[in-house]
């Protein structure tokens, strides 16, 4: 046993001594022979590409821009906010049309038409402008007609007198502008004096009230309640005009011309004188001193006046002023023998044919007279629009809402020599000598024979005038 283990011992020696010997070294390998080189040739010339001859530059093609926006400038006035307003309507369509720009040239209302007058004759007017006497640039206006999209449907929508105001000599057809508002003529009722004596408003009851019952009940209510004054009327010929009209007063001849002395003047002149001895109305709005238009709306404001014949101008500070003292109501204009009317007034936005961007002008009308357009911006200033479909539509306004819509409905009631008063050439002329020769009989200057027969002889020299 001992021997075997001592063998394998020797074995296992002699492998491990056999593992740590080094590997023999190779013999070395004899080096072949070295080649002779050969003669380095030169290289072979690269065939280099024929270069083109460089093109001529060509010139860049133009690039077309874009055509640079029409700017139209339109003349304007504020009263309010109107300015405000018509802005936002006039981004709004810039936007829809981003190839027209307007700008406003706002300026203040008594230097408007002196302003426009100069500009007009200079050849320099505006493309539009907001104006009040449409007579004074007559001839000067762009006809619209020929660029509107349908102007025979456009013309339906407004007043015929209203577009003919407009026009000059025989034209019937030319289509230059727009009222941007109307103003209407019309009294006003302090109701909670008519709760307090008892007594009901006429027009809650009846359709058509006339000036007698109107006056009787405002004296009733008035001697009830211990105010001082039951009716008023505004000191100016444009506030006499209505009832007068209903008490069938005429003025302009066929033949263009004035006649003053009619029944129905003589009546509505001693109504108002009637008012004046009975004591019934305050003195200071007619006879006071100093001349010139006067209106009776602190003595309605303060409580103090009943019945106060005025017109839609007065709802905006009445809405402020009288607040919550007490209620108040516009009520239809009173009836006489010919019927019911009062006096369109307002704003009137025309186009001048100097422009240079006619389709552009007649677009941007046609925009703001669309009944989207024109009731928004009705109902955000408190206007009343001239428009007809607006007018039996009807707005919903967010404030003042039952006077506004009361004047709007008076619009439908408006007679045609209402219109034709409003638009004559020397509609301020007559205006004037009304209110200052009325005046005159109030105070004991003169009688009612007389301040008629002045009126007459201003008028005819100044028919005689326009003539010349």
């Amino acid at each position: 046993m001992k021997k075997i283990v001592f063998v394998i011992a020797l074995t296992a020696l002699a492998l491990v001594a056999l593992a740590c010997a080094p590997a023999p070294t190779p013999a070395p390998t004899a080096a072949p022979p070295t080649a002779a080189p050969k003669p380095t040739e030169a290289p072979k010339p690269t065939a280099v590409p024929p270069t083109a001859a460089p093109k001529p530059t060509e010139a860049p093609k133009p690039t077309t821009a874009p055509a640079a926006a029409v700017e139209l400038r339109m003349m304007w006035y504020n009263d309010g906010n109107e300015g405000e307003v018509m802005r936002a309507l006039l981004d709004r369509f810039e936007k829809e049309n981003p190839g027209i720009k307007v700008k406003i040239d706002t300026v203040a209302y008594k230097d408007l038409h002196n302003i426009l007058q100069t500009q007009v004759e200079a050849g320099t007017a505006p493309d539009l402008a907001r104006v009040t006497d449409v007579a004074r640039f007559a001839g000067k206006y762009l006809d619209m007609r020929k660029y509107m999209t349908n102007p025979d449907s456009w013309a339906k929508d407004w007043a015929p007198q209203v577009l003919q105001s407009f026009r000059k000599g025989d034209d019937k057809t030319g289509l230059y502008g727009f009222p941007t508002q109307f103003t209407v003529t019309g009294p006003f009722v302090n109701r909670t004096l008519f709760a307090q004596a008892g007594i009901p408003v006429p027009s809650d009851t009846k359709k058509d009230v006339t000036w007698e019952e109107w006056v009787d009940a405002a004296k009733k209510v008035a001697a009830a309640t211990k105010t001082p004054y039951a009716v008023a009327i505004d000191r100016t010929g444009h506030r006499f005009w209505g009832p007068s009209l209903s008490k069938c007063a005429t003025y302009i001849t066929p033949e263009n011309t004035f006649k003053v002395d009619t029944p129905g003047f003589r009546d509505t002149a001693n109504m108002i004188i009637g008012w004046h001895k009975d004591k019934i109305t305050p003195l200071e709005v007619w006879a006071g001193g100093g001349g010139g238009y006067a209106a009776a709306n602190e003595f309605f404001v303060n409580g103090q006046l009943v019945f106060y014949m005025s017109g839609s101008w007065q709802i905006g500070q009445f809405d402020k002023l009288i607040g919550k003292k007490f209620d108040w109501a516009a009520v239809p204009n009173p009836s006489g023998k010919c019927g019911s009317t009062g006096m369109p007034g307002g704003a009137l936005l025309v186009t001048f044919a100097s422009t240079k961007h006619p389709k552009e002008v007649t677009k941007l009308v046609e925009y703001l007279s669309s009944d989207a357009i024109l009731e928004e911006f009705s109902a955000k200033t408190l206007f009343i629009p001239g428009k007809l479909t607006l007018a039996k539509k009807g707005i919903q306004y967010p404030s003042s809402n039952q006077p506004l819509n009361v004047f709007l409905a008076e619009i439908a009631k408006l007679m045609p020599e209402a219109y034709a008063l409003q638009y004559h050439p020397l509609t301020f002329v007559l205006n004037t000598e009304i209110r200052d020769r009325l005046s005159q009989v109030i105070v004991g200057e003169i009688t009612l024979d007389e301040a008629i027969q002045k009126i007459q002889t201003k008028m005819d020299e100044e028919v005689a005038k326009a003539k010349k």
